[in-house]
Order: C-alpha cells, then structure tokens, then sequence
C-alpha cells in the first residue's frame, strides 16, 4: 500500500503556528472575514491588472460573460 505524506502549504503552517491554542467564536469567524476580504481584494486587484493590460472594455467584458463556452 502507497503511503501519501500529507503537505500544509506555508500559509497553513504559519496559521497552526499561531492558532496552535483555542480561539473564541466570535475571533474566529473575524479572522475568516479578514481573510476573505484579504483574497477579494487581491483577486479584485489581478482583475483589474488584467483588464488593463488587455485594454478591455464593457462590452469584452459581456462577451466574455455570456460566452456559452465558458
């Protein structure tokens, strides 16, 4: 039987580091928000790099969305 070893990125090894005790409830769905918000606005952020970078306009962008291939 092939054993598979178990990799944590270095995200979720810092973040065992530092939560490696109980957090209360109302920390942890805070932490969750912060890092939602975190990732939003970095991938909010990428899209616009990308919009800018291929000079796309409104209408590209409801092409691209209501492609039937996407």
């Amino acid at each position: 039987m092939l054993h598979q070893q178990a990799y944590f990125s270095n995200l979720q090894q810092e973040l065992l580091r530092l939560f490696s005790h109980q957090v209360a409830e109302e920390d942890l769905i805070q932490i969750k928000d912060l890092l939602g918000n975190y990732f939003a606005k970095r991938l909010s952020s990428m899209a616009d790099d990308a919009w800018k970078a291929n000079q796309w306009t409104d209408q590209d962008m409801d092409d691209i969305l209501n492609d039937p291939n996407q």
